[in-house]
């Protein structure tokens, strides 16, 4: 098909295209199935009005969500150019857009990329006969580490904290996470001391990161079968694990239950649109330079049908 004058000029021959349709369509659901459907959904569903909360989201995806995102993915294939410079083509005045793009994405990386390394420690930790975070009989526990039915004479001497949980007092969970992996110090007055093996984990994040991208489509293409499928599959185990525990129909009805009179609340419907950019990736810049490595006639409307999800 011969191109227009206009497609001339934004077509760039040189750009990299991804290896397969499939590939692209993997790397854009899993940029849409991060942390923020792990926890930030499920926290704002319930704080939200529980199952009545799916009415304002589906409302806002279809109207504000995938709009948006064909839209950057029709962007990014037109101009076969990064945020930046697709928006610097299609309007020069808001070029600047682009850039904060950039910025916001780049402040997104560097603290997902942190808890990405407490995830490798938390599984490094796990190698061991007993798991650390389930008492609190280690040297590094605080005095406010509390376990029932365990003796604790670090919180007054007496068999009474066994029973009683103070105020003060921490899970053996939360004390590992505290004084075990950030070694966290009494206020910003105190630096603490550096925690080498944190560093470490977050060097070979970074490397590993680096090693997905470094070839563009050709490297990155063949990771997202593994990056966009694995993440499914923990949630189909973290979903069979919850509801084979005891009580967790009960659990389930207390989440979903709809509350109807918050959907008079305007919050509800601004964390609803929230919740959709957050999920969907949209404003980030990922979309357009994803789609910029696309065949200039590919089609996208179904792959922003595939996108779709909390």
């Amino acid at each position: 098909m011969e191109l227009t004058s206009d497609q001339r000029k934004f077509k760039m021959d040189d750009r990299q295209n991804w290896g397969k349709k499939l590939e692209f369509m993997l790397a854009t659901i899993g940029y849409a199935v991060g942390l923020g459907n792990v926890w930030r959904f499920p926290y704002l569903c319930f704080r939200s009005g529980g199952g009545a909360f799916l009415i304002p989201f589906f409302i806002m995806l279809i109207l504000c969500g995938v709009p948006l995102a064909y839209m950057e993915m029709a962007v990014g294939q037109y101009t076969r150019q990064g945020p930046i410079g697709a928006i610097g083509k299609l309007c020069p005045f808001f070029k600047g857009a682009g850039v904060a793009t950039v910025v916001i994405s780049f402040l997104f990386t560097t603290y997902y990329i942190i808890i990405i390394a407490w995830s490798f420690y938390y599984m490094f930790s796990t190698f061991t006969d007993t798991l650390p975070w389930t008492s609190c009989n280690h040297t590094w526990n605080s005095p406010h580490c509390w376990e029932p039915g365990r003796y604790n004479t670090s919180l007054g001497g007496t068999n009474m904290t066994s029973l009683f949980q103070s105020n003060e007092s921490r899970s053996p969970t939360e004390d590992f996470f505290i004084e075990n992996v950030l070694q966290k110090s009494s206020g910003i007055d105190e630096q603490g001391t550096l925690r080498w093996q944190l560093l470490l984990i977050l060097l070979m994040c970074w490397v590993v990161v680096y090693f997905c991208i470094w070839k563009g489509p050709k490297s990155t293409g063949k990771v997202v079968y593994f990056t966009a499928t694995f993440p499914y599959l923990v949630l189909v185990i973290l979903l069979v694990r919850g509801v084979t525990l005891p009580g967790s129909m009960d659990g389930i009805y207390f989440f979903i239950h709809p509350r109807w009179e918050l959907l008079l609340d305007a919050k509800v419907w601004v964390y609803a649109a929230a919740q959709n950019f957050n999920s969907l990736g949209v404003a980030f810049g990922g979309l357009i330079t994803m789609s910029s490595y696309s065949k200039f006639n590919n089609k996208i409307v179904r792959l922003c049908q595939e996108e779709e999800g909390p």
